[in-house]
């Protein structure tokens, strides 16, 4: 079974609120294990085990969570270790232009360094899920996509 780890920081609430929607929409793909949890209480090691990473974060000047900045500068001992896995990004912020999409190409432009793949998506958030504080219908829609085609992708090359 392939194994997707949905990971975040959250102060407010609506970060964690949209990887939970990411979570429920990967659930929904047979032959993967979803968890969901805090960066806050995660280690470089614990990436490890997962074949599919997903990471939130809020906007916090224009970028990531120093948490989530934290636990991928700490993921540089794993370096090459992460090589052909899956990754997504998805971002809160408190309005509209508040740098959702510049902090979700951060993410995965660490991601990508790692070796990991990502997968755009041509017909919804083309980057990644994004809300504008609590998510709203619409970013519950997108993030619960994000969580199943990341999933469907996960399963493809892992399960």
């Amino acid at each position: 079974m392939a194994r997707l780890l949905v990971t975040y920081y959250s102060r407010t609430g609506n970060t964690e609120k949209m990887a939970k929607l990411v979570a429920e929409g990967a659930s929904e793909v047979e032959g993967v294990q979803v968890d969901v949890c805090p960066v806050t209480d995660l280690s470089p090691d614990d990436l490890l085990p997962y074949d599919g990473i997903v990471m939130g974060s809020p906007v916090y000047y224009g970028t990531m969570a120093a948490e989530v900045k934290l636990l991928i500068d700490a993921s540089v001992v794993h370096h090459g270790k992460l090589d052909g896995k899956v990754a997504g990004a998805f971002a809160s912020s408190g309005g509209p232009g508040g740098g959702n999409e510049t902090t979700v190409i951060d993410i995965l432009k660490a991601l990508l360094i790692h070796g990991m793949i990502v997968g755009g998506d041509p017909a919804g958030d083309h980057y990644g899920p994004i809300a504008v504080g609590a998510p709203d219908e619409r970013s519950a829609k997108e993030c619960r996509r994000m969580g199943r085609r990341v999933a469907e992708l996960t399963a493809q090359l892992f399960a």
